[in-house]
């Protein structure tokens, strides 16, 4: 799954309309984030398809472990998009999460590399899950002008928008997002940045590469991120670096 984030829908999304999608597409596994997808899992069930539900807390993983979906991807600080109002960056909630919960968790968040990944299995994670870094990837259906922005980049060229309205968003530092901080901060409301934020102004950016066009989702992993490859060679060298990482170097580390 490539992701593609559209910042802010004007209209409700048709999400009984996704499900059936879904469901008629074969996929086998999905993830829903955002609003409580209890009403859609026994549709899920009925189609043999699992469900990971995204959180930005341990209490909302809680709760998705109680509803009954078959994972969480709990989702640090450091990501691209929403990542909650507490600020608990995966260092910490990683391991909170997994302290709790029963069903398989995938570690989200500033993970790009193979670095990422042992880590986030030493604190408990079963996998993870990249946005930012699959983003850059030779099969990501974005403009190139794009990916080699997100190469270019580093770990400080983000923006949080929406604080103010305590519906935080990460998006790339550019000259849309940085105007809707400075109206925020100025106590402007939703009304005042709509037009900036629309979904399809940030769309623009990915189909057309005007960098400047929209607000468009870019995570602090960034700034881990120097090319881009194709998806088997992300993978397989991430693989091959992990076991690297995990058989010498922190092998090594290990006083008998």
């Amino acid at each position: 799954m490539l992701p593609i984030y559209t910042p802010v829908p004007t209209d409700p999304p048709p999400y009984a309309e996704y499900v059936q999608a879904i469901i008629e597409s074969g996929i086998e596994i999905v993830e829903t984030a955002g609003s409580n997808p209890e009403p859609f899992l026994p549709y899920y069930r009925e189609a043999g398809i699992k469900v990971l539900h995204k959180c930005t807390s341990v209490r909302h993983a809680l709760k998705a472990q109680k509803i009954g979906v078959d994972g969480v991807s709990i989702d640090g600080f450091e990501c691209a998009g929403h990542p909650g109002e507490d600020d608990i960056p995966g260092l910490i909630l990683i391991p909170a999460a997994a302290r709790v919960l029963d069903i398989p968790m995938i570690a989200s968040g500033g993970i790009a590399d193979a670095r990422g990944l042992v880590a986030a299995l030493a604190l408990g994670a079963d996998g993870v899950n990249m946005g930012t870094r699959f983003l850059c990837t030779q099969e990501s259906a974005i403009d190139q002008k794009v990916k080699e922005q997100i190469v270019a980049n580093s770990e400080l060229d983000t923006q949080l928008i929406f604080r103010t309205m305590r519906n935080t968003a990460r998006v790339a530092d550019n000259e849309i997002s940085r105007k809707v901080v400075e109206i925020e901060k100025a106590g402007g409301t939703f009304d005042d940045v709509r037009d900036l934020v629309a979904g399809a102004r940030g769309r623009r950016v990915f189909d057309e590469g005007d960098l400047d066009a929209g607000i468009w989702s870019a995570g602090l992993a960034q700034g881990l991120i120097h090319d881009i490859p194709s998806c088997a060679e992300l993978i397989s060298r991430m693989v091959a670096e992990a076991e690297e990482l995990i058989t010498a170097r922190l092998a090594e580390k290990v006083v008998a």
